[in-house]
């Protein structure tokens, strides 16, 4: 067991973000990549596009020639994603970032940015697409292949989730449920890029904001994505239900059959 040590810790609280490697053994980051990429191969005759969509950067418009190729809820197509779920290197990580034994799912999901092509994402906080009272979630982004600016990796605003939630401009300018920041005050030009090798974890706060730049080199860029939340917090109003959300990873839950529960709709 190797947990994080203080530096690492004020790091995190300092930045809204960590670099974690050697979390994942090369046997399961194999068996995962294997497996990622059979179920993308049995995907591939479905639309499974989902870049951006935006009305000011070239690559989010809808007849982008960009793309990034999603899935979400990989648990429900490989055992191998479910049990990756309770790696103990992993939850140990988040029991540390999040101060908190008490971890449940929220949802999983995978990013395949091809060659030449990959789609940029704009600079965004995950918070507004599940926000939380306590603003205990965070995103575990696992890279399956070496990131950096040429194959579309991930750029982040260190400090930015003390800044709390941010006006979504998504919101007004899209009517298809993406959300972003201000672009013009947060710039992908000026956002600090994560260079990551292969089985590097990325965990950060739902109020970092984070973006991604466009895959222009001749290298895939892959990534699997888990999100979970605290179980001594709660979703703020009514949002849709998830595949899985709710699955306890670790330590308890005692609100699993009060209101927390119930403020989910259902599908």
């Amino acid at each position: 067991m190797v947990r994080l040590t203080e530096e690492q810790k004020q790091f995190y609280k300092s930045n809204g973000y960590i670099i974690l490697k050697n979390l994942i053994s090369e046997k399961e980051l194999d068996t995962i990549s294997r497996e990622y990429d059979e179920v993308f191969e049995r995907k591939n005759r479905e639309n499974i596009e989902s870049s951006w969509v935006g009305k000011d950067a070239e690559d989010r418009k809808s007849d982008s020639p960009y793309t990034v190729k999603g899935l979400h809820n990989l648990q429900y197509h490989s055992a191998a994603f479910g049990k990756f779920l309770y790696n103990e290197g992993l939850l140990d990580a988040l029991e540390d970032v999040m101060e908190t034994k008490n971890i449940i799912l929220h949802h999983t999901k995978a990013h395949l940015k091809p060659p030449d092509k990959g789609a940029a994402y704009p600079m965004h906080q995950d918070y507004h697409y599940f926000p939380y009272e306590k603003h205990s979630m965070v995103a575990a982004f696992i890279h399956l292949d070496a990131a950096n600016p040429e194959n579309g990796g991930l750029f982040v605003y260190p400090g930015s989730h003390k800044l709390g939630p941010q006006e979504d401009i998504g919101a007004k300018e899209t009517l298809n449920n993406f959300h972003y920041v201000d672009q013009s005050k947060f710039p992908l030009e000026k956002a600090t890029p994560v260079i990551a090798e292969r089985g590097d974890i990325v965990i950060f706060s739902y109020l970092l904001i984070h973006g991604s730049s466009l895959n222009t080199s001749t290298r895939t860029r892959r990534m699997l994505l888990v999100q979970v939340a605290s179980a001594d917090d709660a979703p703020v109003g009514l949002q849709p239900s998830r595949p899985g959300q709710g699955w306890l990873l670790r330590g308890i839950n005692v609100h699993r059959d009060a209101s927390i529960s119930k403020r989910f709709e259902q599908n």
